[in-house]
């Protein structure tokens, strides 16, 4: 279940910021198109903290219908205490997620103690796989790459996905995993390449959800040992992603610039209807939407038909 290209799904949202299901069908049905061998919903990228309940079923169940068993589904059970995930994670597998992913708890401070007790609670109460995510920028804890291995090795999760950037605790991850049939999972943009050449499972990119096609080159080349090839893709993706440089850091955040270019691009592209992020998110201003489309342009990306 855990290998290849999952893209973490962006959620288009509709002008008045409910969940478009036609963009996100047809978000679901271009990442199919191209390839991928999985699709993740409710992560940091499908703006899962802020959206409602309500919207995070929505999202789910319209790409599970739109998946309709090509390829597995996995949800986000994002949440800052085990209850409440363990809430969303019922809910997940009620609407026919194949597995949940699941942060740190948040918010409170935690330790070593608080995380694995966590993990292995939810392990207990579910029948889903459960798969780490470690996104410290995010959560404020960083997972460390010995309770990885040891959670892999003890069955409590079935996998990781690595969005630290920490390549060599990427690596130690990896090596605690060995043999234990766990899967690691890389969610770096630019790293890819890397994480492929270093044993990685597979790719959780946002920037899948802008060219699917780029990242499913780049994991095929790997997994054939092509690795000059898969380099030269991370290269052209690795000048796409600079996209996410387009907004003014001086009036928005790092959320509201990358999100928010990702579907400039996807609009841009025609696979959404509207570049919208959700509250208190900003999207891009037409001018920085518009230096989005030509970024895209020059990465030879086309409209979708």
């Amino acid at each position: 279940m855990f290998h290849g290209v999952i893209p973490p799904l962006c959620t288009p949202l509709t002008e008045d910021g409910e969940v478009d299901t036609a963009s996100l069908e047809r978000l679901t049905g271009f990442l199919l198109d191209a390839g991928v061998h999985g699709l993740f919903v409710g992560g940091s990228t499908g703006e899962v903290a802020q959206l409602t309940d309500d919207d995070r079923d929505t999202a789910l169940r319209t790409v599970v219908a739109t998946a309709a068993g090509q390829v597995p589904v996995l949800a986000g059970a994002i949440d800052t205490g085990t209850r409440r995930v363990l809430r969303h994670a019922r809910r997940a597998q009620a609407l026919g997620a194949d597995a949940v992913v699941v942060t740190a708890p948040f918010y409170v401070g935690v330790g070593e103690a608080e995380v694995r007790a966590h993990y292995e609670t939810l392990h207990a109460a579910l029948e889903l796989p459960v798969v780490a995510y470690d996104i410290p920028a995010n959560v404020g804890y960083k997972l460390p790459p010995a309770l990885v291995g040891e959670l892999a090795q003890a069955k409590v999760i079935a996998a990781v996905k690595d969005s630290s950037g920490d390549l060599e605790g990427f690596q130690k991850a990896l090596d605690g995993a060995a043999g234990s049939g766990a899967a690691c999972l890389t969610g770096s943009e630019t790293l890819a390449d890397l994480a492929m050449a270093r044993g990685a499972d597979g790719i959780v990119p946002g920037l899948g959800n802008v060219d699917p096609h780029g990242y499913v080159r780049l994991y095929d080349a790997a997994r054939a040992g092509d690795f000059a090839a898969a380099r030269e893709e991370q290269r052209r993706l690795a000048a796409l992603f600079g996209i996410i440089a387009v907004a003014d850091p001086g009036r928005v955040g790092r959320i509201s610039a990358a999100l928010g270019a990702f579907k400039a691009a996807l609009a841009a592209r025609g696979v959404i209807a509207h570049a919208r992020t959700q509250d208190p998110l900003l999207p891009l201003t037409p001018d920085e939407a518009r230096r989005v489309a030509a970024l895209v342009e020059s990465a030879g990306l086309t409209r979708v038909a």
